[in-house]
């Protein structure tokens, strides 16, 4: 489905006085279907990270392979069109179309790229979110957990080979933490997909096959949680 190479990955804003190394020579594999942690203070590059794998913010230098694809090498056309096929992206704060009901949300990737959902997996989506009876309400209607399903279901409509989730459980309360992160786990195991976590919740991380610790834009520990998977850095 996807594996994930990330190769001396740097990311500078400003120049002289002003410079700031948000990554600095990042490089770390995530194997096809392993579940990874990224954990880190505030500041420590975590999103910035997850926007680069993701295809969102292009780094200054370093490349990331997807597949063994340069996602990088791509022009921004290109880019657009590879990432909508194959990266999921979920965010904390869902980033849903506020006009567009459940469903419509869910299968938004495929409308985009010209193509008519199919009914059957159009089904399948909302029965595993279990969103079938919320399927006509839009996001102002839906609690914060069912927002974040609709997200979830988007990211996972196309069957993209890598899911990258920025602080899925943020917003959310203990309970719809935990069902998230089994929605999240049980995508990763049955359809072997490749996955990165941001997370400042270490309960969560440690539910992950593998822990990724960022400090000041440089990796300071990459270790395997025993929950399967493997570390190739």
């Amino acid at each position: 489905m996807g594996s994930l190479k990330v190769e001396h990955i740097c990311k500078i804003y400003g120049k002289g006085e002003n410079e700031v190394r948000a990554l600095d020579d990042v490089s770390f594999t995530v194997p096809e279907g392993q579940l990874a942690a990224v954990v880190g203070a505030s500041g420590s590059g975590k999103s910035t990270l997850l926007h680069i794998l993701g295809g969102v913010d292009r780094p200054t230098s370093g490349k990331v392979f997807l597949d063994e694809q340069d996602i990088y090498a791509l022009n921004n056309k290109d880019l657009a069109v590879f990432r909508r096929r194959q990266v999921g992206l979920i965010y904390q704060f869902y980033n849903l179309i506020p006009v567009l009901d459940a469903e419509e949300n869910i299968t938004l990737p495929v409308v985009m790229d010209g193509q008519k959902p199919e009914p059957a997996k159009v089904e399948e989506m909302l029965q595993l979110m279990g969103l079938t009876e919320r399927r006509r309400h839009l996001p102002s209607q839906l609690s914060g957990g069912q927002q974040q399903r609709v997200s979830i279901g988007r990211a996972l409509f196309t069957a993209p080979g890598v899911i990258l989730a920025d602080e899925p459980t943020g917003n959310l309360d203990s309970k719809q933490s935990a069902e998230i992160i089994a929605l999240l786990r049980r995508s990763n195991r049955e359809r072997k997909q490749t996955m990165l976590l941001i997370t400042h919740d270490e309960s969560i991380a440690r539910q992950c096959d593998r822990i990724i610790t960022l400090s000041d834009g440089k990796i300071i520990g990459d270790e395997l949680t025993g929950q399967g998977g493997g570390a190739d850095v």
